[in-house]
């Protein structure tokens, strides 16, 4: 067999199982299989370039960054729709209906809570997909479409041209993975899908598209050059027989059943995989639809019933605080069982210590609660007429509930945070930091076996990485020997990073990477560091008045003291590295745009700062260069504004040599 004729084969196979995956959820090919036969796909399509193309499974990971998004005029406009409230509205609309088309029919469908976009093909492969914007202008997001798996690159029996609508949406399970992955990291978090789902969309970069594992539904078809349907039916049946993932949806003859089935999916709400807001009543008939017409803003022929929230009352049994990974002490509010959206609600966050002064929330108060976005149940109002004698405020602890340690409450903000280097609750979030790429880089250490290890009881804090054992790590689930010698010799290695590595990796607040750079730079040794004075730590470069405390109170904690003490035993080092002797970058600021060739972005960087030359992520007056790669955008256009010389990377490999 030839390569390109297993190079066919190859993408049939895959195609089918993902198809099988991804829309069918029967899976018949096993994700070992899946991923071998992926693997080998990809090494015939390196040995033979000129058969990539842009169908192939292997190009679903993520394109080049790109700078901006471009604009695309929707050739059938993408109409919002009617909403209507209650079921008398829904009467009303069928009313309206019928007194143009009285033999009318419905479709009913969940209203997915996502981000509705238009998929265009042509002789059946993607070429194009984009965001409703205001409905007939809206946002380029090819690249990142094409890392959702449940959208078919390429579908078969296509006409020369046809464009569907669908609403992309973020599982509810991997929407709440993202979430713990994002407190681990110390990174704000997504209120609820539909937000996660519309910021992983219009992500620059397709690579992090991919990541969020998006998924879509299709729901109509807008354009599909010399075909013919007479029904809405007609055209899911379409789409699903060219392996589209189509939207649940059921006939309905009349109003009423048509209100029996909205009552159904609000009752079952729970049991979807995403979020709903509502449900959708669709005319059935085509021809009937171009009767009916549409308004200056929507059709006629359809209408959204919106779910009102429930709100429901219930007592404050008690408030007690929750750590959070990140060491932000949350307020959550113990309540009376009572039933939300389908769901037993036992508890309610308060958010903060303001939260609970503001609304003046009381142990022992009768609140007003409802689900937040039908997901996270929240405290609206306390109900005063119903508030009993004994009923007492509540006050932040000034201690962690879990470890003891000083809190302190943030300078720009409501949270109060434990301050504790070691803190059990942060320990999860703590660890991962440490091991990350930007920090101590401790390859192989990601976040699953991190949890094994903290679960084995084997880690209490980051010092206690470079005391494990070989049979220690051989014993955690899906480790073994080779993985445990692997995991060793990376703490062994990482324990050689620099002072300006350790410095980040600790997690003090308001110290990043650039800060953990310029405090190097100027204390040569982290025990110079532990005895800087504020006036000496303000008298740094970027450090202000509030990092600085920061940074006094983190390094007078007996927790950080103990952690230092154990790096220091381990033989961690804790000096920085010497400057290097070229130096010619001293004093100038540079900014990178677009796609370099022979460097990552962060290769560029290290290469300018080892020079003595700041890395910048915005272009000023003060810029010295710009070095502008492939597919540059706003900032290559700032710099041409200011008159700030701008570099190919070929002058910029030549300024380096």
């Amino acid at each position: 067999m030839d390569a390109l004729t297993e190079i066919a084969g190859l993408r049939r196979q895959l195609e089918q199982a993902g198809y099988e995956y991804y829309v069918l959820d029967r899976p018949t090919m096993s994700d070992y299989d899946y991923d071998h036969l992926l693997r080998r796909l990809e090494e015939l399509e390196q040995a033979h370039p000129e058969a990539v193309t842009p169908d192939s499974p292997t190009q679903r990971v993520g394109g080049r960054a790109l700078e901006a998004f471009q604009q695309v005029v929707h050739p059938v406009p993408l109409e919002s729709l009617q909403d209507v409230f209650d079921f008398s509205e829904l009467e009303a609309f069928d009313q309206r209906v019928r007194a143009v088309t009285p033999e009318a029919q419905y479709v009913v469908e969940p209203k997915v809570d996502g981000l509705s976009v238009a998929l265009e093909y042509e002789n059946g492969l993607l070429v194009r997909g984009a965001t409703r914007g205001d409905g007939r202008v809206g946002e380029d997001v090819t690249e990142n479409l094409r890392t959702i798996r449940s959208i078919p690159l390429r579908i078969p029996n296509a006409p020369a041209r046809l464009i569907v609508r669908g609403e992309v949406f973020m599982p509810k399970k991997v929407f709440h993975a993202l979430n713990e992955e994002r407190e681990r990291r110390g990174e704000p978090l997504f209120a609820n899908p539909r937000n996660a789902a519309a910021g992983s969309l219009r992500q620059l970069d397709p690579k992090v598209a991919a990541s969020r594992r998006l998924d879509i539904l299709v729901f109509n078809i807008q354009l599909a050059e010399g075909e013919r349907f007479s029904t809405h039916l007609e055209t899911l049946d379409y789409l699903s027989a060219r392996n589209f993932k189509v939207i649940p949806h059921t006939p309905c003859a009349t109003v009423a059943q048509a209100t029996a089935q909205i009552q159904e999916i609000g009752e079952g709400r729970e049991n979807f995989q995403f979020d709903i807001d509502g449900a959708v009543v669709k005319v059935n008939d085509l021809t009937q639809r171009e009767l009916l017409g549409s308004t200056a803003k929507f059709p006629r022929w359809a209408a959204a019933y919106k779910y009102p929230p429930e709100e429901k009352p219930s007592k404050v049994l008690d408030i007690v605080i929750q750590v959070g990974r990140t060491g932000v002490l949350t307020p959550k509010a113990v309540l009376e069982p009572v039933r939300l959206a389908g769901t037993t609600v036992t508890s309610a966050t308060l958010h903060n210590q303001d939260f609970i002064t503001e609304k003046d929330i009381r142990i022992g108060d009768t609140v007003l609660v409802r689900k937040a976005g039908e997901i996270i149940p929240e405290v609206l109002s306390v109900l005063p007429d119903r508030r009993p004698a004994q009923a007492r405020p509540y006050r932040f602890p000034e201690v962690c509930p879990v470890c003891g340690a000083p809190v302190a409450r943030d300078e720009e903000g409501a949270h109060i945070r434990c301050t504790g280097a070691e803190c059990p609750a942060q320990l999860l979030r703590n660890l991962t930091h440490f091991a990350s790429r930007d920090a101590m880089d401790i390859e192989g250490l990601g976040v699953a076996v991190t949890e094994s290890l903290v679960n084995a009881g084997l880690v209490r804090t980051p010092g206690d990485l470079y005391f494990l054992r070989e049979e220690e790590i051989a014993g955690l689930e899906r480790m073994g020997q080779k993985s445990a010698q692997n995991l060793l010799s990376a703490l062994e290695r990482s324990k050689g990073q620099d002072l300006s590595r350790l410095i980040y990796a600790f997690g003090i607040r308001q110290v990043g990477q650039k800060a953990g750079k310029v405090l190097a730079a100027r204390f040569r040794t982290l025990e110079a560091l532990q005895n800087a004075s504020l006036e000496e730590l303000t008298a740094v470069d970027d450090i202000g008045e509030i990092t600085a405390k920061s940074i006094l109170e983190w390094m007078a904690s007996p927790q950080s003291r103990h952690l230092i003490a154990r790096l220091r035993e381990a033989g961690v080092n804790m000096t920085a590295a010497e400057q290097g002797e070229d130096q010619r970058f001293a004093g100038m600021t540079f900014v990178l745009t677009g796609a370099l060739e022979q460097f990552t972005r962060d290769q560029a960087a290290g290469l300018i700062e080892a020079r003595g030359g700041k890395v910048a992520g915005s272009v000023s007056k003060k810029t010295a260069y710009v070095v502008a790669g492939e597919a540059a955008g706003s900032k290559l256009r700032r710099a041409q504004e200011l008159g700030v010389p701008v570099l190919s990377e070929a002058e910029f490999l030549q300024l380096l040599s």
